[in-house]
Order: C-alpha cells, then sequence, then structure tokens
C-alpha cells in the first residue's frame, strides 16, 4: 500500500473520512501472559496466523479519538483517559488482556508526536484521527479466547463525518437491531459495526443520512444514531439522551451532558426517549468523537417524517453546544480540569 502524500501536499480544508497510510503506528505484542514495551513501526500491514479468533469469532476491540492543533500551534488531546477506560471495559468484555491506560496514554502521544505534520492547521476544523486497535491472533481453531494479541494505533487527518458540516440532516428508523439484550453494545467491538451496514446502506439509498436504532427488546425507545449517540432538547430546556445497557458510554456523549448543565443552563437527563413522543424535543441531534456534534432535521418513522427545528437550519442550543465542545477541544474554551492533555512535540 503506498504511503501518504506529504503532508505538506495535503489540502487540510477539503479531508473526507478515509484512510491514510501515515508515516509511524504504535505496535505491542501479547505473548506469554505479557504485552511488550511496544515501538513506533513504519510497516502498515498486520501479520497474522490464518487462525486468530479476530478473524474467526469477532474477539476484537478499538477506540476513536482525535488530536487537534491549537491558534498556538500546540496540539491537545480529549479525554484520553476515558478512550483508554472504555478500552478496557471492552476488553474485559471479550476476555482480551486490556493494554495497561496510562501505556494507551503513553502509546497515542507517541503517535501524534512522530505523525506530527499531519495534524491538520488550526482553523481548518480537520483533526488528526486516531484507531486504537486490539485483536486476538495466533493459531487457533477452538472458541475460546487467543492466547495472543496485538494492539496497535494508527492515524489519519480527517475532516467531517457527515458531509456538509454542521447541517441538519435526516434519519430513519429500521427494522433491524444495533445490538442485542445483554450482548456487547456498551462495549466498541467490531461486531456492532458490522451488523449495521447493511441497514445503513439501505437508509442512504433512501436518502437518509443514517439509522436510528431503536431498543432490540421493545422497538419503542430511541437508543442510537447511527454509529453515534443521541440527543434531544426538549421545549422545558431538558437535554435528554437515552439511557439503555446496551448504549455505547460515548465520551462526546458524557461531556455534552456536563456542558448542557454547567454551561448551557440545561437540565441534563440520561432517560427513555419514545419513538412515538418526539413533539417533546425542540431540537435534536447524533453526538461522538467521529460526528462531534451533528444536528438531527429529522427523523422517518412508519413513513411519516417528525422534523425538530428545521431541515436546513441549525437550531440555536445545537450549535451553541457545538461551538463550546469544539472550543475545548481546540482550545478556544476553558476545559474542566482534567479534559484536555497536551502532546509534547519537538
Amino acid at each position: 500500500m503506498a504511503k501518504a502524500q506529504p503532508a505538506s501536499e495535503i489540502d487540510f480544508n477539503n479531508l473526507g473520512f478515509d484512510y491514510m497510510d501515515l508515516p509511524y503506528r504504535f505496535i505491542a505484542h501479547y505473548t506469554n501472559g505479557q504485552w511488550d514495551a511496544g515501538e513506533l513501526s513504519e510497516d502498515s500491514t498486520l501479520h497474522i496466523s490464518e487462525g486468530s479468533t479476530s478473524l474467526h469469532y469477532g474477539q476484537a476491540d478499538f477506540e476513536g479519538l482525535k488530536a487537534y492543533r491549537t491558534k498556538d500551534g500546540s496540539i491537545n488531546l480529549f479525554r484520553p483517559d476515558m478512550n483508554a477506560k472504555r478500552m478496557h471495559n471492552s476488553c474485559e468484555r471479550l476476555l482480551m488482556p486490556a493494554f495497561p491506560e496510562d501505556q494507551f496514554i503513553a502509546a497515542v502521544k507517541q503517535v501524534v508526536a512522530a505523525n506530527a505534520d499531519y495534524v491538520p492547521p488550526y482553523g481548518t476544523g480537520a483533526t488528526l484521527y486516531l484507531r486504537p486497535l486490539m485483536i486476538g491472533i495466533g493459531g487457533n481453531i477452538g472458541v475460546h479466547p487467543a492466547s495472543e494479541y496485538i494492539f496497535t494505533i494508527f492515524a489519519q487527518p480527517v475532516g467531517a463525518y457527515y458531509k456538509g458540516g454542521l447541517k441538519p440532516t435526516n434519519f430513519t428508523t429500521s427494522y433491524y437491531d444495533r445490538a442485542a439484550p445483554h450482548g456487547t453494545g456498551q462495549s466498541k467491538v467490531g461486531g456492532n459495526y458490522g451488523g449495521s451496514l447493511l441497514p445503513g446502506d439501505e437508509a442512504h439509498k433512501a436518502g437518509f443520512s443514517d439509522v436510528i436504532y431503536l431498543d432490540p427488546a421493545t422497538h419503542t425507545k430511541i437508543e442510537e444514531a447511527g454509529s453515534a449517540n443521541f440527543f434531544g432538547i426538549t421545549k422545558d430546556h431538558e437535554f435528554v439522551t437515552p439511557k439503555s445497557p446496551s448504549i455505547l458510554p460515548s465520551i462526546t456523549k458524557y461531556s455534552a451532558l456536563w456542558i448542557a448543565e454547567h454551561r448551557l443552563g440545561l437540565k441534563a437527563i440520561e432517560g427513555d426517549i419514545f419513538i412515538n413522543d418526539l413533539d417533546r424535543f425542540e431540537e435534536a441531534g447524533a453526538m461522538g468523537t467521529a460526528a462531534v456534534i451533528s444536528p438531527i432535521g429529522g427523523i422517518e418513522y412508519k413513513g411519516d417524517l417528525h422534523v425538530f427545528y428545521s431541515e436546513t437550519e441549525v437550531a440555536p442550543l445545537t450549535r451553541k453546544l457545538y461551538d463550546e465542545l469544539t472550543g475545548i477541544q481546540f482550545g478556544d474554551v476553558e476545559a474542566p480540569e482534567g479534559w484536555i492533555q497536551k502532546v509534547p512535540v519537538k
């Protein structure tokens, strides 16, 4: 695979959300019951056995976080400790040996520093997206955990996940489920996303941005918006996100809940959001590391499109939430203690 073009030749103002083979990534191996120290590598190909559990039994999890170029040229990470903790929890769910959380953060910083030229300039709105990944490897065929694992972190500069940036898009509900009750919905594992490809493709072909997934037990309550979390803002200034053991605990979601309450003066609530009770919301959106804050114009359910604030204009509180969150991430707005970590760059 060809390496990415030099950073000086990239148009950072017009990036998509696409893979690039950057110069460096971090890789560590688990053998004989322990992790090695890991190192930066220029090899973007993983060499694994055909019997690897990640290929047959889905023993693989991942994370997503971003590095942000600030106005003074320094580089911010946004709450990487939360990503380390969430990956630890995902590993426990799949009986994988968690990579130590402090070493996770140190490895993220190594990858960002080594690829610092690819962190997009301040003002472009683009970021350096990081993908930590763990897979079970080795010659296995029985349905049991692997004895060997690879942990790696690679990166690429990205623009907006949903095309068009901060503008409303419409979603549709689906017959399909994203997760099963008591399954792996709360973990960031590959199988959750593989199962979403078909309903997502059907939604795109029908002209929608993505799928609103309903709770798998009753199909009456909103759980997630595509690969992101959902939020609604009521006429009574309540900021509501769904609560369910099947929902991925989004770092953006919990940050948004805090911002809504402490910076925007809203009442922050995790609770049930019934699909037949959308009239209570004046605004709605999707939120996540990739999506950031993405306004939802309307939701189609059983052939009817319910429009919130507007299909074309960003609602005022959604915009304030976006501005506050991205302001914190890019260093323009004061961050709560511990939310920002700097990447030392030579």
